[in-house]
């Protein structure tokens, strides 16, 4: 018997498979990770084939060493999954498996939680009255019953536990624990849908892709947990996925109230040892209903009835670090294979999204009210140039200041939103225009006044704060752009008596970060939580009356054809935090571009006259959903190195080009926006193809990259962030 194996090594010269001989005393499947010899080492390697012929000559090949389980890791699933994404997102091999497995458990560095337990044998004897100690255990154990290992051994010592063992007196039994994810449970009672509520359930009944567009504070939600409940009537399972950690919590803690321990929690927050054990309840069918963010898009979960996608639109379900995917690609295909149901759910649909609606490829199901019949929060635009003018030089505009003292006044929550962490963008000298850069990345460091540091937001560097000039002396220092250590100590000033809590990367990094923020801002009355885009969606805060956008522009204009509706996006679903119970909201907004049309439409909360404005100057400029977006990234510590590769490769794509000049739209080789992150420079080819001829020319390009460049290579399909 051979064996089809892939190497467990993310290089580009083993992205194949080898062949291997089977052992005669060796049982292996396709699946199991195995131990092969290559070279003068032993590897880990993943078995993707078995044969009874062999491709090579059999002399040349060695033996699989030995088994790492005793089971295959990988589901015949997922190795389909990893044939698709390697050649629809022209990824290597081994990164696609990395992907399906705990981090830890490829690297050995976590195993089983085995607790070892003592109690008394049956015809047990009862030691000596010599023999003190070991009387002192069998009396211990007789009173109190079973107790762990390492207790009684911390109580009464080693020596004489470990001869009561040996003698026959004391058991020992080993058992495997599970290390649970903390979770807050609150049991709710269950809702009675309203008639849109029903309506979605209703129509969400076939194996086919759902897109389903419902206003915030419409329950979603609770759509979500009858259409599962349904799937697991029916003997299937069910995958939910969410945009942020910091939603995960709320959301398992009601999915936990309605589901129990059926439930399985998965993202990058929790400790190796809990993902490890989450993941084999997982694997091993105990669990039934996974929730988690954008991995757990990859859990060995079989038999799926249906995969949930909240908020749809959101960017954190696009890997942008090697492996670069689409978590909803990555869903059409487990949609497909399964044979289940799909649904995308927005208040703000992606254009790409609402557009495939719109043509019948998903079928549309719309909630245009919200469940308690309240009208959305009225959102007042407040021109900031006008605030200036009439001398007014806080970051807070009067109307603001205004609402946020009736805010205090009635012991109701606020909720202020700046997507920008740090106290502020940069420090710059006002005499010589110096600006602190960070050393590694061609970007400039932000100002964290908490902890006095300047730091990348890319790498991870810290820097003294700057004090004085390295380039000129002076001390006439600038600060940048506010952020939200800024926007917490106005607020304390304005409100010193009042809980002033932020929730950002910075505040959220430790563990259970997110949860603590939100509980202690649960019971915060008045209470006021300041935070980026964690805080923009999918939270129910029943007490929060007001919510204040203090930079609305700040996502306007970024270089990226998706500028305009992210800032739709990000208004409306900030928006909707606010007057989710029996009392109207309220949205301040500042602007310094009050008359910019997206404004005109978010404050509307209309969706459709954006999607047509919107989609009418795509069409114009050829840009996605009506376009395809290509971009090959290419790094390398020698900037020389890296250009030239770069440019070689931009050669033979012209090539290609000049042969399709008409579907073949655009075509440039540049410097990436950030042109160096952590100490390697960055260049790039962008190109766009019409959708009419789009996958033939995407591999054509593909096939002519030179794979031996010493540059890593990266592809991008509609690249989330043009930077």
């Amino acid at each position: 018997m051979f064996a089809k194996v892939i190497i467990d090594q993310d290089a580009k010269a083993l992205d194949r498979e080898f062949e291997y001989i089977v052992p005669h005393d060796l049982q292996v499947s396709v699946g199991e990770r195995v131990l092969v010899p290559f070279g003068v080492r032993l590897l880990q390697g993943f078995v993707v084939g078995l044969s009874e012929k062999c491709e090579y000559d059999e002399k040349k090949l060695k033996e699989i060493s030995q088994k790492i389980e005793d089971f295959a890791v990988i589901k015949p699933e997922m190795l389909q999954l990893m044939f698709y994404m390697a050649d629809k997102l022209h990824l290597k091999l081994a990164s696609c498996l990395r992907l399906f497995l705990p981090a830890e458990m490829r690297t050995d560095k976590v195993k089983e939680l085995v607790v070892r337990y003592v109690f008394l044998a049956e015809n047990f004897q009862m030691p000596s009255n010599r023999a003190k100690k070991q009387l002192e255990i069998v009396q211990f154990l007789q009173k109190n019953g079973r107790q762990k290992f390492s207790d009684i051994s911390a109580q009464f010592g080693y020596a004489p536990l470990s001869a009561l063992v040996k003698n026959g007196t004391v058991v020992v039994e080993n058992e495997q624990i599970n290390r649970n994810p903390e979770i807050d449970v609150v049991q709710n009672a269950q809702h009675k849908l309203t008639a849109l509520q029903q309506r979605a359930v209703d129509t969400i009944c076939e194996n086919k892709t759902y897109l389903l567009h419902g206003v915030t504070g419409s329950g979603k939600t609770e759509v979500y947990m009858h259409l599962i409940e349904r799937q697991l009537a029916a003997g299937k399972t069910a995958l939910m996925l969410v945009p942020e950690i910091s939603l995960t919590p709320q959301v398992v803690s009601n999915f936990k109230a309605r589901f129990g321990g059926q439930v399985a929690l998965i993202h990058s927050g929790l400790s190796a040892g809990e993902r490890f054990d989450e993941w084999k309840r997982i694997f091993f069918g105990q669990a039934r209903v996974v929730v988690g963010a954008r991995s757990a898009i990859f859990s060995p979960i079989e038999n799926l009835g249906i995969i949930i996608i909240d908020e749809e639109h959101d960017q954190s379900y696009v890997s942008e670090s090697n492996p670069r995917y689409d978590t909803r690609d990555i869903a059409q295909f487990r949609q497909k294979y399964n044979n289940c149901t799909l649904v995308l759910g927005s208040a703000t649909p992606s254009i790409e999204s609402y557009a495939k609606a719109i043509d019948g490829e998903f079928t549309l199901v719309e909630m245009p009210e919200r469940v308690n019949g309240m009208d959305m929060p009225k959102i007042q635009i407040i021109d900031m140039l006008m605030e200036l003018r009439h001398g007014n030089n806080n970051i807070f505009s009067l109307p603001l200041i205004f609402e946020l003292k009736d805010i205090v006044e009635k012991k109701k929550q606020a909720m202020i939103f700046i997507n920008r962490r740090g106290f502020s963008s940069f420090q710059r000298c006002r005499q010589c225009g110096y600006v602190a850069k960070c050393s590694d990345c061609d970007v400039s460091l932000v100002y964290h006044r908490f902890e006095n540091r300047l730091k990348c937001h890319y790498c991870g560097k810290r820097y003294h704060a700057l004090d004085v000039c390295p380039s000129c002396g002076s001390r006439d220092i600038k600060q940048g752009a506010i952020g939200t250590e800024r926007v917490v100590e106005e607020l304390h000033k304005m409100f010193p008596d009042v809980p002033v809590l932020r929730m950002d990367n910075d505040t959220t990094s430790q563990k259970n970060g997110h949860r603590k923020i939100l509980n202690e801002f649960r019971n915060c009355k008045p209470g006021i939580l300041v935070g980026t885009q964690m805080i923009a969606k999918g939270h129910d805060f029943e007490d929060v009356l007001l919510v204040g956008i203090v930079d609305a522009d700040q996502s306007l204009y970024q270089a990226d054809f998706r500028s305009i509706e992210r800032t739709f996006q990000l208004i409306t679903q900030v928006a909707g935090r606010a007057g989710r119970s029996g009392t109207q909201g309220k949205v301040i907004l500042q602007t310094y571009s009050p008359r910019h049309y997206v404004y005109r439409f978010a404050t509307n909360y209309d969706y459709k006259g954006f999607f047509k404005k919107e989609t009418n100057l795509r069409k114009v400029t050829k840009f996605p959903p009506y376009a395809r977006i290509v971009r090959i990234l290419f790094s390398h510590e020698n900037e020389k190195t890296v250009a030239d590769e770069c440019k070689a490769c931009y050669n033979k794509i012209k090539q290609i080009k000049d042969a399709s000049p008409e579907e073949f739209v655009y075509l440039d080789v540049m410097k990436a926006p950030l042109n160096k992150i952590k100490n390697k420079f960055r260049y790039q080819i962008m190109m766009r193809f019409a959708l009419s001829k789009a996958d033939q020319l995407e591999k054509q390009v593909f096939d002519c990259i030179d794979q031996k460049c010493k540059s890593s290579v990266f592809f991008e399909i509609n690249p989330n962030n043009l930077s």
